[in-house]
């Protein structure tokens, strides 16, 4: 055993959240020997991870008591509020926040991709009662959280950071610290806001290929030998049969749902009307996935495909 693992042995987390993204994280923690607890609405999920090792909660507050660190991964704003304020409405603390449970000193680690006005607030009440906090969303998608390469995006203090930066690097391949609370926020949203665009894009310009009589596995590779070249067009290419090991060919299942590039696209959004940046690039691809997520809510976000030629769901 390592001095690295015996001192991660003697570091107890509590890991709240244990979805497509949350769970694979967690386990990672524990193959890096740190002394894990978990709670999910989910009993199956909660079981999975005490299979792989994790000790289990009834709720949240048995979930943190003990804890020097808590972890969440939520789907949205709503339910970080709820979870550390103890209420989603809320603008402050109630009595039952976690953080009216936790002890100065703790080091909580929020990856749920949310609001940065919200991250801000939740943040400044975690800081008044001597909580060290950093909002740390991912990129890398649930082969990332599987493989533990995921792309961290840290807002923070500086001592914040420097305590959490080894807890993420069990968990991700790249560690950014973007600035203050809430800049890990900001650089996510711009970063999918910027994934939108591409993906749209890039579904639009095969579809004119293909119409006009191009072949799309051909047409693929002549623009990702010229200016066109993204990261759609190279790892994930939401035309079927292209690529092999990516959603849209195997039925726009797994990777990154619709709803979640939706709900990312209108936090980019709501992050421009705050300050007043135009975002008309933004704009589009959001009307687009307000559109698309009728009826593919649960279709991986490169399914986009399907609003320019719909008969690639039988394709795939």
């Amino acid at each position: 055993m390592t001095e690295q693992t015996t001192q991660n042995n003697n570091t107890h987390v509590a890991f709240i959240g244990l979805g497509n993204m949350g769970g694979p994280m967690a386990k990672n923690l524990l193959k890096h020997g740190y002394n894990v607890t978990v709670f999910d609405l989910s009993e199956q999920a909660q079981k999975q991870l005490a299979d792989a090792g994790a000790k289990t909660s009834s709720s949240l507050q048995e979930a943190v008591k003990g804890a020097q660190v808590v972890i969440t991964m939520l789907p949205a704003s709503k339910h970080v509020k709820t979870v550390y304020l103890g209420d989603a409405e809320a603008n402050e603390l109630t009595p039952q926040g976690l953080l009216s449970d936790l002890p100065s000193g703790t080091l909580v680690i929020d990856s749920s991709t949310i609001d940065a006005a919200e991250a801000r607030k939740v943040a400044s009440i975690a800081t008044a009662k001597g909580i060290d906090i950093v909002d740390a969303p991912v990129s890398g998608g649930t082969a990332g959280a599987e493989a533990g390469t995921l792309t961290f995006i840290v807002g923070g203090e500086d001592s914040a950071f420097n305590r959490a930066e080894p807890i993420l690097q069990a968990m991700g391949k790249n560690i950014f610290h973007a600035g203050s609370s809430g800049a890990g926020q900001v650089a996510k949203i711009c970063n999918n806001m910027l994934l939108g665009i591409l993906m749209s894009g890039t579904a639009e310009a095969i579809n004119l290929g293909v119409k006009n009589g191009l072949d799309a596995g051909v047409l693929s590779e002549i623009m990702l030998q010229s200016s066109g070249r993204n990261w759609t067009l190279e790892v994930y290419n939401p035309y079927p049969g292209i690529l092999e090991q990516v959603p849209s060919s195997r039925g726009y299942t797994g990777g990154f749902m619709s709803q979640h590039m939706h709900k990312d696209l209108h936090l980019a959004l709501q992050a421009a009307e705050d300050i007043g940046a135009e975002v008309p690039m933004g704009a589009q691809a959001t009307a687009l996935y307000d559109d698309h997520i009728k009826e593919h809510n649960e279709k991986d976000f490169s399914s986009i495909m399907a609003h320019f030629d719909s008969s690639v769901l039988n394709q795939s």
